[in-house]
C-alpha cells in the first residue's frame, strides 16, 4: 500500500509544477507586453500655429530680407511637437491650412482635416477631406495627399476629383503624381467628364425683297 500512495504523492507533486510552471509563464508574457507599450508625448503643444517658410538666392547679410521671398505659409488651430523622437514629426489634429506661393507669388491653397509633417524627410501628410485649389481655379479633392517639398512633388494613391474651369472638365480617378508647377502630371486610373457649353442660336436675319 506505501507505494501507491507515494506514486499519488508524487503525480500531485508534478501537477503542481506544471501548474507553477505554466502560471509563471502567462503571468511573465503579460507583464513584458505591459512593459513593451510605450506612451508616447508631444515635448510641446502650439495654439494658434503660424509657420512661415522662405527661400533666399543669395546669402544673407545681416538682418536684411530683401533677397527672402515667401513660399509657404502653414497656419493650425493646434501643433503638437514630436520632434524628440528617433524619427521625429509635428502633427495637427484639429486640422491645418498651407498657403503656396509660386514664382510670380500667385498663391494656390492646401487644406485638410489632419496633418503630419516628417521633419527628416521633410514630408507632409495630409488626411481627411483634402482641397487643393490653384490659383487659376483648378481644384483637386482627395481623402489622403502626400507634399514633398525637397521633390516639389505632390501624390495621391487614394481616390480623387479633378476639377478643370478652363476647359469645363471634371475628372475623377484613384491614384494621381504631379510637380508643384503642375507642368507634369499623371492620373493613374480615370474617368472624366467634360461639359460642353450650348451655343446660342443666332437670330434669322430678314431678308430684303425688291419689288
Amino acid at each position: 500500500m506505501i507505494k501507491p500512495i507515494f506514486d499519488t504523492i508524487k503525480s500531485i507533486a508534478v501537477i503542481f509544477m506544471a501548474m507553477l510552471f505554466f502560471g509563471s509563464c502567462s503571468d511573465n508574457y503579460k507583464r513584458v507586453g505591459d512593459e513593451a507599450k510605450k506612451n508616447v508625448f508631444p515635448v510641446g503643444i502650439a495654439e494658434n500655429f503660424v509657420l512661415t517658410y522662405t527661400e533666399t538666392k543669395d546669402i544673407i547679410v545681416g538682418d536684411t530680407t530683401e533677397s527672402s521671398r515667401v513660399i509657404t505659409v502653414l497656419t493650425s488651430p493646434k501643433q503638437e511637437d514630436f520632434t524628440n523622437l528617433e524619427f521625429p514629426y509635428r502633427t495637427f489634429p484639429d486640422g491645418l491650412l498651407l498657403d503656396f506661393f509660386d514664382d510670380e507669388d500667385q498663391k494656390s491653397i492646401v487644406k485638410a482635416d489632419y496633418g503630419i509633417i516628417y521633419s527628416a524627410t521633410n514630408l507632409i501628410d495630409l488626411r481627411g477631406n483634402v482641397v487643393l485649389e490653384s490659383h487659376d481655379g483648378k481644384k483637386l479633392e482627395t481623402p489622403q495627399l502626400y507634399l514633398d517639398q525637397d521633390n516639389e512633388w505632390i501624390f495621391t494613391h487614394e481616390k480623387f476629383t479633378y476639377t478643370n474651369p478652363e476647359d469645363g472638365t471634371i475628372m475623377d480617378g484613384e491614384g494621381m503624381d504631379f510637380s508643384k508647377d503642375r507642368n507634369f502630371l499623371y492620373a493613374h486610373k480615370t474617368n472624366g467628364l467634360m461639359l460642353i457649353p450650348e451655343e446660342k442660336e443666332q437670330p434669322l436675319e430678314k431678308e430684303t425683297l425688291d419689288d
